[in-house]
């Protein structure tokens, strides 16, 4: 019997080791290592912290987050969709300005809009003071000006920076919209916004306002520099001010159930983007010229966001910047720039790397499985900076004792001891950007190209790079831009992971704002703006072309 069955097992062929589906699902098992080690870090026990956060701060965490999202969710609606449906239904002067003028507060991080707001709307600030000479106030308690280091004041700021993704689906929705539905509400003497418009573009505004609310529970310098408790500034509180990481661990799994709770709702809000139609395209829709008052509040309309959102800030950082000599500040951030901008290279040399040989062996070489996995992989974007630190810091330590072992102690300290926890903690996070960017490239190429290439003749790696490469060279460019000023913009994961004295623009303007001195963070935050401006550009181009 032994040796029939010996026969037998020899008879199977035996399946080739595929050498790009092993190496996908070893970059993807990287990448999944810190949310993983974070889960199992939470398992452990806190030394009591956790009953007495539960009792004491633990709600307070939660109910702040679910009103910032609330508030936020609710003026980030009111600002997209209004300024969507004014741009793509209506024909008036400076009409084709405004259309990318609205996506500029995309630019400035929310941490910023903090800092510049903080100086705006104070006492001390330009606005209450022309009030007071307008009026004759003498002090405050003359009048009533609300607080903007509060709840309501952390609403504001990030509505007024994170609407643009919901104004840029939206747009496209409405855009998309056949003028023969329009038609047909105006014939039954119907709303043509409530009863077709809105309706048709709900799944792209829930998609959007998943995107919105998922950056409000990632925030940090806002509800940090305004003290607003949220389960992120709670993580970074007891993990730092308590030294408990495990505790932090824990509070991070509260936010995990947000984060995916908003990503079923992206999910849900996908699902639901098809709708029935002719074979033929749909009959684009006629911009309505409009006059007198009518134009008068579609310039409202537009310009309030965009007033809370780039000029209000732009404009407070540029006084602070004009205020004292430019040649001193650019002297003694050089040094701080160079750090930026090399960090940022990196990061986007090696997130473009990873994503580019997960997506091509997910897309030309790989099962279903690996198509699975490397598309969960990817969803390290989603989850709050201070979240993902605590997860990474713990898996390179893991395997830094790995390598430790391996070589009898020789080679020590290869993550903690450099960069390369920094690097990691931008590639788990970034990677969605690059591996969207790419995706996004390798659909749009015929099916059949990769085939026409074997058999030609040439091997796989060799159609790779003369072939497919060259065409996804501009969604590699564009991957490796977006991911680039996503690392400049970056504040927590570099605030909690960088190597000891080292500053990039965005803690650097970190450390000063929080100190109050604001005058002296406006260079660097003004730096961050103009960077910011790349992805404005390229989302701006993106709707031209929808």
């Amino acid at each position: 019997m032994v040796a029939t069955f010996l026969s037998n097992w020899t008879r199977i062929p035996k399946r080739r080791v595929d050498i790009w589906s092993l190496g996908t699902w070893l970059l993807c098992c990287l990448l999944l290592g810190p949310v993983l080690a974070l889960l199992v870090t939470a398992l452990g026990e806190s030394g009591g912290l956790w009953e007495h956060l539960l009792d004491t701060v633990l709600g307070k965490y939660v109910v702040n987050t679910l009103i910032l999202m609330a508030g936020v969710g609710v003026l980030a609606i009111l600002f997209g969709v209004s300024t969507a449906w004014v741009i793509s239904r209506y024909e008036f002067y400076g009409r084709a300005h405004l259309e990318w003028m609205l996506l500029l507060p995309a630019a400035i991080p929310a941490y910023i809009i903090a800092y510049t707001y903080t100086d705006f709307f104070e006492y001390a600030g330009p606005l209450q003071t022309m009030l007071r000479e307008a009026f004759g106030w003498q002090t405050a308690r003359d009048y009533w000006f609300p607080e903007i280091r509060s709840l309501g004041g952390a609403t504001l700021v990030m509505a007024s920076v994170l609407y643009p993704y919901i104004y840029m689906v939206t747009r496209i929705a409405f855009r998309l919209t056949s003028a023969s539905l329009f038609e047909i509400a105006l014939v039954h003497n119907k709303s043509q916004f409530w009863t077709v418009g809105l309706p048709l573009a709900r799944p792209a505004i829930m998609a959007g306002l998943a995107l919105v609310l998922m950056e409000v529970v990632s925030d940090f310098g806002t509800v940090e520099y305004f003290a607003v408790e949220t389960i992120t500034l709670g993580i970074f509180n007891v993990w730092l001010g308590m030294n408990n990481i495990v505790a932090a661990a824990q509070i991070s799994l509260v936010g995990f159930v947000f984060i995916i709770s908003l990503l079923g709702l992206e999910l849900y809000a996908r699902s639901r983007q098809q709708f029935s139609g002719t074979a033929r395209p749909p009959v684009p829709v006629t911009r309505l010229h409009i006059k007198g008052w009518s134009r008068v509040l579609c310039y409202a309309v537009c310009f309030l966001p965009l007033l809370f959102g780039f000029i209000i800030p732009v404009a407070v950082l540029l006084k602070f910047v004009f205020a004292s000599s430019l040649t001193i500040q650019f002297v003694e951030i050089a040094a701080i720039v160079r750090n930026s901008v090399l960090v940022a290279g990196v990061a986007a040399c090696v997130v473009m790397l990873v994503s580019t040989v997960i997506v091509l062996a997910a897309a030309y070489r790989a099962g279903r499985w690996t198509r699975a996995i490397s598309l969960v992989a990817s969803t390290g974007y989603a989850f709050p900076g201070t979240m993902l630190a605590i997860g990474v810091l713990i898996f390179a330590g893991l395997v830094d004792q790995f390598i430790s072992a391996l070589s009898n102690g020789n080679i020590k300290g290869v993550l903690l001891g450099g960069f390369g926890v920094l690097f990691c903690a931008y590639l788990v996070r970034f990677q969605a950007v690059g591996y969207g960017a790419m995706l996004s490239g390798v659909r749009r190429l015929p099916d059949n190209m990769m085939s026409a290439s074997r058999v030609l003749g040439q091997t796989f790696g060799s159609s790779l790079r003369r072939v497919i490469l060259p065409l996804l060279r501009g969604s590699l460019v564009a991957g490796g831009l977006l991911v680039f000023v996503d690392v400049m913009k970056e504040l927590p994961m570099t605030l909690l992971l960088r190597p000891f004295n080292f500053e990039t623009l965005a803690t650097y303007a970190y450390q000063f704002a929080k100190d109050e001195m604001l005058e002296v963070a406006a260079m660097p935050s003004l730096m961050i703006v103009i960077v910011g401006l790349v992805p404005v550009l390229l989302m701006n181009r993106m709707l031209r072309g929808a």
